[in-house]
Protein backbone atom coordinates (compact mmCIF):
# COMPACT_ATOMS: atom_id res chain seq x y z
CA UNK A 1 0.00 0.00 0.00
CA UNK A 2 1.64 3.13 -1.27
CA UNK A 3 1.41 6.13 1.60
CA UNK A 4 -0.22 9.18 0.50
CA UNK A 5 1.84 12.21 2.19
CA UNK A 6 -1.02 15.05 3.51
CA UNK A 7 -0.23 18.38 2.19
CA UNK A 8 -0.79 21.58 4.64
CA UNK A 9 -0.49 24.72 3.88
CA UNK A 10 1.46 26.55 7.28
CA UNK A 11 -0.18 30.51 6.90
CA UNK A 12 1.67 33.50 8.06
CA UNK A 13 1.40 34.20 11.80
CA UNK A 14 -0.89 37.12 12.74
CA UNK A 15 -0.64 39.94 15.08
CA UNK A 16 1.14 43.14 16.32
CA UNK A 17 4.80 42.66 15.07
CA UNK A 18 7.60 42.38 17.75
CA UNK A 19 9.28 46.33 16.68
CA UNK A 20 12.15 46.52 14.12
CA UNK A 21 13.73 48.93 11.61
CA UNK A 22 13.62 48.02 8.08
CA UNK A 23 16.70 48.17 6.23
CA UNK A 24 15.58 46.86 2.96
CA UNK A 25 14.21 49.17 0.79
CA UNK A 26 13.70 46.94 -2.17
CA UNK A 27 9.94 47.38 -3.89
CA UNK A 28 8.35 44.03 -3.40
CA UNK A 29 6.69 43.45 -6.93
CA UNK A 30 2.99 43.42 -6.77
CA UNK A 31 2.03 41.33 -9.58
CA UNK A 32 2.15 37.84 -10.06
CA UNK A 33 6.21 37.61 -10.83
CA UNK A 34 7.61 36.36 -7.83
CA UNK A 35 11.70 36.34 -9.28
CA UNK A 36 12.63 39.03 -7.59
CA UNK A 37 10.84 39.31 -4.47
CA UNK A 38 12.45 37.77 -1.05
CA UNK A 39 10.43 35.34 0.97
CA UNK A 40 8.94 36.89 3.64
CA UNK A 41 6.54 35.35 6.43
CA UNK A 42 5.87 35.40 9.95
CA UNK A 43 6.48 33.10 13.05
CA UNK A 44 5.96 33.44 16.36
CA UNK A 45 8.62 33.20 19.27
CA UNK A 46 7.48 33.18 23.27
CA UNK A 47 3.82 34.38 22.24
CA UNK A 48 5.22 37.16 19.98
CA UNK A 49 4.95 37.56 15.97
CA UNK A 50 8.44 38.44 14.20
CA UNK A 51 9.42 38.69 10.76
CA UNK A 52 11.58 36.19 8.87
CA UNK A 53 13.26 36.05 5.47
CA UNK A 54 14.33 32.90 3.65
CA UNK A 55 16.99 33.49 1.68
CA UNK A 56 18.72 30.75 -0.28
CA UNK A 57 21.64 32.82 -0.70
CA UNK A 58 22.81 33.59 2.94
CA UNK A 59 25.80 30.78 4.42
CA UNK A 60 24.16 31.72 7.65
CA UNK A 61 20.95 31.62 9.96
CA UNK A 62 20.80 34.73 12.14
CA UNK A 63 18.63 35.86 14.63
CA UNK A 64 18.41 40.28 14.88
CA UNK A 65 19.92 41.63 18.33
CA UNK A 66 16.50 43.62 19.20
CA UNK A 67 15.28 40.40 18.99
CA UNK A 68 17.25 38.46 21.28
CA UNK A 69 17.11 41.57 23.33
CA UNK A 70 13.46 42.19 23.73
CA UNK A 71 12.96 38.35 24.18
CA UNK A 72 15.56 37.84 26.63
CA UNK A 73 16.98 34.84 25.10
CA UNK A 74 20.20 33.29 26.46
CA UNK A 75 22.98 33.64 23.68
CA UNK A 76 26.31 31.34 24.07
CA UNK A 77 29.99 32.10 22.92
CA UNK A 78 29.84 31.48 19.31
CA UNK A 79 32.43 28.89 18.94
CA UNK A 80 34.37 29.99 15.73
CA UNK A 81 33.44 33.92 16.25
CA UNK A 82 33.78 35.39 12.52
CA UNK A 83 33.08 38.88 10.59
CA UNK A 84 30.19 39.84 8.32
CA UNK A 85 30.08 42.82 6.03
CA UNK A 86 26.53 42.42 3.74
CA UNK A 87 24.20 43.05 7.06
CA UNK A 88 24.53 46.60 7.62
CA UNK A 89 26.11 49.89 6.13
CA UNK A 90 28.77 50.61 8.65
CA UNK A 91 31.31 48.33 7.48
CA UNK A 92 31.59 44.80 8.75
CA UNK A 93 30.37 43.48 12.18
CA UNK A 94 32.27 40.81 14.19
CA UNK A 95 29.96 37.78 15.51
CA UNK A 96 30.66 36.31 18.73
CA UNK A 97 27.33 35.02 20.22
CA UNK A 98 24.99 32.61 19.17
CA UNK A 99 21.03 31.76 20.20
CA UNK A 100 18.96 28.78 20.00
CA UNK A 101 15.29 30.25 18.24
CA UNK A 102 11.93 28.00 19.29
CA UNK A 103 9.29 29.45 16.50
CA UNK A 104 6.62 28.23 14.50
CA UNK A 105 4.75 29.42 11.81
CA UNK A 106 1.21 28.96 10.99
CA UNK A 107 -0.09 26.18 13.66
CA UNK A 108 1.59 23.56 11.68
CA UNK A 109 4.93 23.90 11.79
CA UNK A 110 7.19 24.53 14.91
CA UNK A 111 10.76 24.32 15.28
CA UNK A 112 14.16 26.09 16.50
CA UNK A 113 17.53 26.64 15.06
CA UNK A 114 20.72 27.85 16.00
CA UNK A 115 21.29 31.42 14.91
CA UNK A 116 24.38 33.96 14.93
CA UNK A 117 23.57 36.81 16.84
CA UNK A 118 23.98 40.37 14.50
CA UNK A 119 22.41 43.70 14.44
CA UNK A 120 20.37 43.52 11.64
CA UNK A 121 17.49 45.80 10.07
CA UNK A 122 15.69 43.78 7.66
CA UNK A 123 14.00 41.00 9.68
CA UNK A 124 14.16 39.45 13.15
CA UNK A 125 14.95 35.68 11.56
CA UNK A 126 17.14 34.84 8.67
CA UNK A 127 16.86 31.37 7.55
CA UNK A 128 20.17 30.65 5.29
CA UNK A 129 21.37 27.67 4.03
CA UNK A 130 22.22 25.57 6.68
CA UNK A 131 18.46 26.02 8.34
CA UNK A 132 17.07 24.93 4.34
CA UNK A 133 19.58 22.18 3.76
CA UNK A 134 19.22 20.31 7.62
CA UNK A 135 15.24 20.88 7.39
CA UNK A 136 15.22 19.16 3.21
CA UNK A 137 13.29 22.27 2.07
CA UNK A 138 12.23 22.51 -1.44
CA UNK A 139 11.80 26.05 -3.19
CA UNK A 140 9.53 26.42 -5.57
CA UNK A 141 10.65 29.66 -7.22
CA UNK A 142 8.08 30.14 -9.56
CA UNK A 143 5.66 30.43 -6.97
CA UNK A 144 8.37 31.91 -4.46
CA UNK A 145 7.14 29.29 -1.51
CA UNK A 146 9.02 26.67 0.81
CA UNK A 147 7.36 22.97 1.63
CA UNK A 148 9.05 20.83 4.29
CA UNK A 149 8.13 17.02 5.38
CA UNK A 150 8.04 16.99 9.07
CA UNK A 151 6.10 14.12 10.68
CA UNK A 152 4.13 12.41 7.27
CA UNK A 153 3.03 15.62 6.05
CA UNK A 154 4.19 18.26 3.58
CA UNK A 155 3.86 21.65 4.98
CA UNK A 156 4.09 24.54 2.51
CA UNK A 157 5.11 28.04 4.12
CA UNK A 158 2.96 30.70 3.03
CA UNK A 159 4.52 34.03 1.70
CA UNK A 160 3.66 37.55 2.64
CA UNK A 161 2.13 39.60 0.13
CA UNK A 162 3.94 42.60 -1.11
CA UNK A 163 1.46 44.64 0.58
CA UNK A 164 2.00 42.81 4.01
CA UNK A 165 5.77 43.16 3.42
CA UNK A 166 5.51 47.04 2.86
CA UNK A 167 2.90 47.03 5.86
CA UNK A 168 5.54 45.44 8.41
Amino acid sequence: MERQHQRSASKPNEGELLVIRRNLNLQAKVDDEQRENIFHTRCTIHDKVCGIIIDGGSCTNVASTILVEKLNLVTIKHPCPYRLQWLTDDGDVKVTRQVVVPFSIGKSYKDEVVCDVVLMKTSHLLLGKPWQYDRRTIHDGFKNTYSIAKNGKNIVLALLSPQQVQKD
